[in-house]
């Protein structure tokens, strides 16, 4: 007898659901109203009104799939969320680019949404429900063995929606083809979904009761932090490298819930709670601050038409509402104070200094080589843009278009402004927002918090993380603004009498520099380039044509990286999934008593099965 399958329309209202939803509204309506701006004028009448239909859909699914309590109407949006993306992805289906980064998004998470599923049925055989509270209660009555194969399928399955390394190829390559305030809706919201389905499932359902769980999800989150920032330093295309920037920051989200994981199984609380707040922190903060940077770079690509960094240059003067709310984005992804990106990363490295201080031997090494992943990850971010702005926005525009180039309308910059602001606030409020997230993770871990005593300028939790080091957004902003003023009026001291006439940046006595002399995202990457050979395992192409053998006529270079898991994992996969299509096609000769042969030995081998099971 078939179990029937009963998906009642029940939802979650509890601190993590309702956590979620919130940061998907707080970055989808900014986004939507920056869409006013970005599709006029770019698309007809009937393809934008396409875009908002696909808009609202694409947002209630992600609301519906962290808020139903039922696994397989879960399943359901979570389908419909995909399908919805995957059609966003590919909205300019004219460009080839954009059809074959929505081939390799849809066949990535359809793997992961296989792998999710083959965990839900095992939880169902064991628990005979598919409500998620009644799995909870009843996971007791699934065996440690088996738990840890359920663990892997949700890992691996809510991570390649995601974006951890290996299973992030889909990310670089769907993210730019969408339009801006998709991907800023799909890199600041939608792979934040695939964390709740590890917290939600792997966490807070199925319970974590083993070590090696909690250090498999802090060994990938690692490996994803440097994965991410270095393909990152390598990129032209300004929402590539931003996307990359997100396999980056989903690494150091997991820090957090990996740690908290591995609290767990020590059984320390206090700091499983701390380290997941931490993460859930640093989730909030990626959402407001890259999806600030995507509507950024979109309204250079709108203002300029193009991506590459290369042809832009000089902006700042030409787009300065837009330069200000990129400067801010890119110092928040920096981790520079008092911005949100620094409070969020400094508590996941508090969270992991005490796990190494909780912790002996090897323990104590696995919690420091995190530390140092992070640290390296922290200088490549901020190293990376520098680049980014710094070529973007700064110096002589480097082609006709970027010397042309308009100020976005208000639709597009208001929200950038907002989510400036944001970058902020989230840094300033620090203290207070740190207790309301102990609580939705005390929630979700099981653990009373209400006796967690919290300090405005120290992260302590009592029971746990006395001693972690303090700090004060305010604190930070004043002194900031103390020292931007001392040498204010001490450069008006010194030199307030004189007069200056500003000229050309000295080239060494040649002034007939233009914008071809200036530092370009090729050669300031250049260094890390090298450093990294051994994993990038760059290539280069040199092209020249002289007159006469001497003078030279034109020069060109280029410079490429050989992507390490397409190139070593991915393609030779595809490769022999298309050779074993070509050996099973054998099977197929188009006879039609071969086909009732299939059908008569596969009725008997149920037969069998059915009569020994």
């Amino acid at each position: 007898m078939i179990p029937s399958i009963t998906a009642s329309f029940a939802f979650l209202n509890d601190p993590l659901s309702l956590f979620f939803v919130f940061v998907i509204l707080l970055i989808s309506a900014p986004a939507a109203v920056y869409s006013v701006g970005y599709l006029k004028g770019g698309y007809s009448g009937g393809k934008v009104k396409l875009a908002w239909f696909l808009l609202v859909l694409f947002v209630l699914s992600m609301l519906a799939v962290v808020s139903v309590s039922n696994l397989v109407l879960f399943l359901v949006f979570w389908e419909i969320m995909s399908l919805v993306s995957y059609f966003l992805v590919i909205f300019d289906a004219g460009h080839e680019k954009s059809v074959q980064a929505g081939t390799v998004y849809i066949v990535m998470t359809h793997f992961g949404t296989a792998l999710i599923t083959a965990a839900f049925l095992i939880m169902y055989s064991y628990t005979n429900s598919f409500d998620v509270l009644t799995v909870k209660e009843a996971a007791y009555l699934i065996p440690d063995g088996v738990k840890g194969a359920v663990f892997l399928l949700l890992f691996f399955g809510f991570g390649a929606k995601a974006g951890i390394a290996p299973l992030h190829i889909w990310l670089p390559m769907a993210h730019p083809q969408a339009p801006s305030h998709i991907s800023s809706i799909m890199s600041g919201v939608m792979i934040k979904v695939g964390i709740y389905g590890i917290i939600r499932f792997a966490v807070f359902t199925m319970g974590i009761t083993q070590l090696w769980q909690g250090r498999l999800v802090m060994v990938f989150a690692a490996v994803s932090c440097l994965v991410g920032v270095i393909y990152a330093l390598m990129e032209h295309d300004i929402k590539k490298l931003l996307a990359f920037h997100s396999v980056e920051n989903i690494g150091i989200i997991l820090l957090g819930v990996g740690g908290s994981m591995i609290f767990i199984a020590m059984n320390q609380p206090a700091l499983a709670v701390f380290s997941m707040a931490a993460g859930l922190y640093h989730l909030v903060n990626h959402a407001i601050f890259k999806g600030l940077l995507f509507l950024g770079a979109g309204s250079v690509y709108k203002a300029v038409g193009a991506r590459d960094m290369e042809k832009m240059g000089g902006l700042i003067k030409l787009m300065p509402y837009t330069a200000f709310a990129f400067l801010a984005g890119s110092m928040a992804i920096s981790a520079l104070p008092p911005l949100n990106g620094f409070i969020s990363e400094w508590l996941t490295f508090q969270a992991i200094f005490a796990g190494a201080l909780k912790s002996a031997g090897n323990g104590a090494m696995f919690w420091v080589a995190a530390a140092a992943a992070l640290a390296l990850t922290s200088g490549l971010a901020a190293a990376c843009f520098v680049k980014a702005f710094s070529v973007t926005f700064l110096a002589a525009p480097r082609s006709a278009k970027a010397q042309a180039a308009e100020e976005s309308p208000l639709s597009m910059t208001a929200p950038m402004l907002f989510l400036a602001a944001l970058t902020l606030v989230f840094g300033l409020f620090s203290p207070q927002i740190l207790r309301l997230l102990a609580g939705i993770s005390g929630s979700t871990l099981g653990v009373y918090t209400r006796d967690m005593k919290f300090s405005v300028l120290n992260y302590g939790i009592t029971g746990g993380l006395e001693n972690a080091g303090s700090i004060s957004g305010w604190l930070v902003l004043a002194a900031l603004v103390f020292s931007g003023l001392a040498v204010f009026f001490g450069f008006r001291l010194l030199y307030g009498k004189q007069s200056f006439t500003p000229g050309r940046t000295w080239g060494c006595g040649y002034y007939a520099a233009d914008s071809r002399s200036e530092y370009t995202a090729t050669a300031f990457s250049k260094p890390f380039r090298i450093f990294f050979g051994f994993f990038l395992m760059p290539y280069r192409k040199i092209e020249k044509a002289t007159h006469g053998g001497y003078h030279l006529k034109y020069f060109r270079y280029e410079t490429h990286t050989t992507p390490f898991f397409r190139t070593f994992f991915y393609e030779p996969a595809v490769s022999a999934s298309f050779q074993l299509a070509k050996t099973v096609r054998r099977m197929q000769p188009g006879s039609i008593h071969l086909y009732l042969a299939y059908i008569f030995a596969t009725i008997i081998a149920l037969l069998i099965f059915r009569g020994k099971f």
